[in-house]
């Protein structure tokens, strides 16, 4: 009679927790379908965070509502409960170490989907955001061939999903390239002869600078004051830089200028691509290393300058 009742009453149970988890996914699925209708597009931010705190709030729900059906007032199961409970929650110490850091994440402060980072050695635009996980659209990294583990040399996507869990937050730096200001102040490394025009070659780097980032520097206004508003630091010369650096056998030209987080090689590029035009018009070269081999017959080695720099332009 009495497993019969205890039967009975665990069968009762099991027909509430289900009804109680198919009631929580309507829920949230209805929830996330009406944001879906309303934001017209997938990759709506109000979409994303819809879908994050619904899940979050189902979640919250459908534990608490079990615990009430499994747990009830004087049923003598509260302390063996607890001790599974302290036992689980050791076993899965990082599993809920991620979860604290997706509810930090929620806050939006550190990174939330759509904003490029550096996280664990890995560099690209987050593209979703879980309970325990961050997933990353991966790009690359300039670094020499033999320092990095991707084969793109720039920051475009390789086409692989990296994903990473959100306990990271805690341990290593998170580098945004989005949060507060979306602008990235950007070099190009020129060397060229003691000899040559400098005056010139400045000039034609400026130029060149200032033509494809004038409408990023105009984009950057908003941004900047906002920094200067949220932060005691003032980002003021955003125009077009050059700076010079003497070494043994050239003049090495350092061209800074402003560029957005994106799009960042096609700015470089076009800007590379202007000052080779402009040195072949003022008939300026770029410096190279020459070193004589004494022998027969005797000839010159014209090496490149030194390809150490991610941005140096390669010698003609």
């Amino acid at each position: 009679m009495i497993l019969d009742l205890f039967a009975e009453q665990t069968l009762r149970k099991l027909a509430w927790s289900v009804l109680v988890i198919i009631a929580v996914a309507v829920v949230h699925y209805l929830c996330v379908g009406a944001a879906r209708l309303g934001a017209g597009s997938a990759k709506s931010r109000g979409l994303f965070w819809t879908r994050q705190i619904s899940s979050l709030l189902s979640l919250a729900l459908g534990v608490a509502a079990l615990l009430g059906i499994w747990v009830g007032p004087g049923d003598g199961k509260a302390l063996p409960l607890g001790l599974v409970s302290a036992g689980v929650a050791v076993a899965l110490q990082k599993v809920w170490t991620a979860f604290a850091g997706y509810l930090v994440l929620l806050s939006g402060r550190v990174y939330t989907v759509g904003d490029r980072v550096s996280i664990a050695s890995v560099r690209g635009d987050v593209v979703a955001l879980g309970f325990l996980y961050t997933r990353i659209m991966e790009m690359g990294e300039p670094a020499p061939p033999d320092q990095r583990n991707v084969w793109v040399g720039a920051r475009q996507f390789t086409g692989r999903i990296v994903t990473v869990t959100n306990d990271k937050i805690f341990d290593e730096p998170i580098f945004n390239y989005t949060r507060k200001f979306p602008f990235l102040f950007e070099e190009l490394i020129i060397p060229i002869k003691y000899s040559a025009d400098r005056e010139r070659a400045e000039k034609i780097l400026l130029q060149a600078a200032e033509e494809h980032t004038r409408n990023i520097r105009e984009a950057s206004e908003k941004a900047r004051k906002k920094m200067a508003e949220d932060y005691p630091i003032e980002i003021s010369e955003v125009t077009p830089q050059v700076y010079y650096r003497l070494t043994d056998n050239w003049i090495e030209l350092t061209l800074r200028f402003l560029v957005g987080e994106h799009g960042v090689r096609e700015v470089k590029d076009k800007i590379a691509r202007q000052i080779l035009r402009e040195f072949e018009a003022a008939n300026l070269g770029l410096a190279s290393g020459t070193y004589e081999i004494v022998g027969l017959p005797r000839i010159q080695v014209e090496t490149q300058a030194s390809s150490s720099e991610p941005n140096r332009i390669p010698t003609a």
